[in-house]
């Protein structure tokens, strides 16, 4: 039989943590546990909520919630589907308060804004995926439109599927933002070559190539930053 929340000692029992001190003094596996609300008979929500943070692969961290496998995630103990219904609509949830928070800051003028913009939808998918942005003279962001799923060279990137979304909405500047599953940012020999295609094709068309933005996990890599005299070529 599970030990209850209320038998636990004050210190640790979080909703009475979280009215005393606030929200932003519980641990991820408290905050967890309020959200779940209840556990089971063989362990209480904070107990389900450690469990269910050790699959996240991310030392115990809620921001890995989003990449657990729900069947993983059913085999915890009183973990079903409403549970698992309720965990994927709080990754959801976080990446769209992200998003509303910045959502008036969409002038991208520097590669780490439009990181910002796009990182929680990029970071933790399992598969890599392309997104092109366009934007028009001043930086304005105008939209997003996912390019390519699944491969893993970006020289595969079309730029004439690239150039035309570009055009068609009038844009003066493209951004491809592509993510590195295993989290880690650094670029290919293969993203430069891509990059450098992309920059001639964009002159042709009297359309700026601005960068090319590699996502890891939290973390991202601007090509034009890195590599700025090859950029101007």
């Amino acid at each position: 039989m599970a030990e209850k929340i209320k038998e636990l000692p004050f210190s640790e029992q979080p909703y009475e943590k979280c009215e005393e001190f606030g929200p932003e003094y519980l641990t991820d596996a408290e905050l967890l546990a309020v959200i779940l609300r209840s556990g089971s008979k063989e362990m209480n929500s904070l107990e389900m909520a450690r469990q269910i943070l050790k699959l996240s692969g991310t030392q115990g961290s809620i921001a890995g919630i989003e990449s657990i496998d729900p069947c993983e995630l059913k085999r915890i103990p009183g973990v079903g589907r409403v549970k698992v219904i309720l965990l994927r609509c709080l990754a959801e949830y976080s990446k769209r308060l992200w998003k509303a928070k910045i959502k008036g800051k969409t002038r991208f003028t520097d590669p780490k804004e439009c990181a910002a913009y796009f990182m929680e939808d990029l970071r933790h998918l399992e598969q890599e995926v392309v997104v092109a942005v366009i934007l028009d003279s001043k930086g304005n962001y105008l939209g997003s439109r996912m390019l390519t799923v699944g491969l893993s060279d970006c020289s595969l990137i079309s730029p004439k599927e690239l150039y035309s979304y570009a055009l068609k909405n009038n844009a003066s500047q493209v951004i491809i933002l592509h993510n590195h599953p295993g989290g880690d940012p650094t670029p290919s020999r293969e993203d430069m070559e891509s990059a450098l295609k992309l920059i001639r094709a964009g002159n042709m068309l009297g359309v700026s190539f601005a960068d090319s933005i590699i996502i890891g996990d939290g973390t991202y890599v601007s090509l034009r930053k890195l590599y700025n005299e090859k950029w101007k070529a």
